[in-house]
């Protein structure tokens, strides 16, 4: 966006609606406390399937070893304590192990740690014990006692590629290994240089800011009227949270890049001042 821009004021009291404010964030972001929104995408179907078969086969080979193991163990024994050596390395094969590893990998098994798979919360974040057992002990039925068809029919149809274990979960399984890009921050206007330096900006709501970003990162992808309506809108939201108010002459967009860029500035500085503190402070305790 150039800071050079016309120079035009902008009417007071149009207002935003809330859709607006979380504009631009598709159902597979996670918004950080930063408000970046960073995209978590969905694994599809075929590299799903390739990470159960090596699941499966690490299943069934912990399912024979443990079955050797305990059958060595009941030799000599009566019959029902054989059956019952039997059943429990039926469970602890195909619930236990799946399970305990999942929780204890935050998501990623043997088939998904060699595909770059993790399996993950809908809403992004890491799983623990009870979605791993859930999906554990759903994916008995739909991927082994019935061969994995309904685990397939179901991926195929979801948008992210769940399967049931997957739905009565909560979980989705997301590719690990993304580059992960973060949008350009943008620039101090040169225009506003020095309102910004004694300007009184308060921090505005996350989603507000989260709503600046994405606007101006993708304001080139919008048709002029509609780009300089969400400006004026965004513009008018964010007058809220300075003082003294910038020169009316001022762009809307370029407004909108020092409100920003100024927040940013100042919560880096108190960031590093924070940093040199504690620093000192753990320099003296040594001492």
């Amino acid at each position: 966006m150039s800071t050079r821009a016309a120079v035009r004021p902008w009417p007071r009291g149009a207002r935003v609606g809330d859709p607006g404010d979380h504009a631009a964030v598709g159902s597979d972001d996670v918004v950080t406390a930063e408000a970046v929104a960073i995209e978590v995408p969905a694994a599809g179907l075929g590299v799903r399937v390739a990470s159960g078969l090596l699941d499966g086969l690490c299943v069934v080979g912990t399912f024979v070893t443990l079955t050797i193991l305990f059958s060595v163990a009941t030799i000599g024994t009566d019959e029902a304590l054989f059956e019952a050596a039997s059943i429990l390395a039926l469970v602890l094969s195909f619930v236990g192990a799946p399970t305990l590893v999942e929780t204890l990998t935050r998501g990623r098994s043997v088939g998904k740690l060699a595909l770059g798979l993790r399996t993950v919360r809908d809403d992004g974040g890491p799983i623990a014990f009870p979605q791993a057992f859930t999906r554990a002990l759903v994916g008995v039925v739909e991927t082994y006692l019935l061969l994995g068809a309904p685990a397939f029919l179901t991926a195929l149809l979801s948008p992210r590629g769940k399967r049931l274990g997957d739905h009565a979960a909560g979980t989705y399984v997301a590719r690990e290994r993304v580059q992960l890009v973060l949008p350009t921050p943008p620039p101090m206007p040169w225009p506003l240089q020095e309102w910004a330096r004694t300007a009184d900006v308060a921090a505005p709501p996350p989603h507000l800011v989260l709503a600046a970003r994405q606007f101006l990162a993708r304001a080139h992808t919008l048709e002029p009227r509609a780009r300089e309506v969400l400006a004026l809108q965004l513009a008018d939201r964010l007058t809220a949270y300075v003082a003294p108010l910038p020169p009316v002459t001022a762009p809307p967009e370029a407004f909108l890049c020092a409100v920003l860029a100024t927040r940013r500035e100042r919560d880096l500085d108190r960031l590093g001042r924070e940093a040199r503190l504690r620093s000192r402070l753990l320099q003296r305790r040594r001492a």
